[in-house]
């Protein structure tokens, strides 16, 4: 499995403080990013499907916007002390059940992967550097990984 540095943990757990001091307004620009990138995704998110933009002070999409950075941030974390990810069965069979449903495919993957660095990238400012998107990457794509192959078993 990949193996994550203590460099790699540390510039995401300081990344992770500064984005979580103004989350709301990243959410509403993470997915004003992902449906520039598809905007076929609109349809996939009950909270957008009926919009003209990206809704502001909407408890739903902040909530999961949380929940996509939250379980990258969490996956580098566990990539550094554990060498993989593990997500419960339980967790893991509905995340990609519902993947499944929305008819996520691949290329969704790559875009909101593209939409989280960009988010990460304008809400950390001068701090942002190729090693800090790296690290981040790293982390969503062994998670998305694990997603992709539960989905295989969904």
């Amino acid at each position: 499995m990949a193996s994550f540095t203590e460099k790699e943990e540390a510039l995401v757990k300081s990344s992770w403080e500064d984005l979580t001091k103004n989350f709301s307004h990243h959410s509403i620009r993470f997915y004003a990013l992902l449906l520039e990138i598809l905007p076929a995704a609109k349809d996939m998110f009950p909270f957008l499907k009926d919009a003209n933009e990206v809704p502001k002070n909407n408890p739903q999409l902040e909530a999961q916007a949380m929940k996509v950075f939250k379980l990258t941030f969490e996956s580098a974390i566990q990539l550094r002390e554990k060498g993989d990810i593990v997500i419960e069965d339980a967790t893991l069979k509905q995340m990609s059940s519902v993947h499944v449903q929305k008819g996520v495919i691949d290329s969704h993957f790559e875009a909101l992967r593209e939409a989280m660095l960009k988010t990460i990238k304008e809400g950390v400012g001068a701090k942002w550097n190729e090693e800090l998107g790296n690290a981040w990457a790293k982390a969503y794509d062994v998670l998305s990984a694990k997603i992709k192959k539960g989905m295989k078993n969904a």
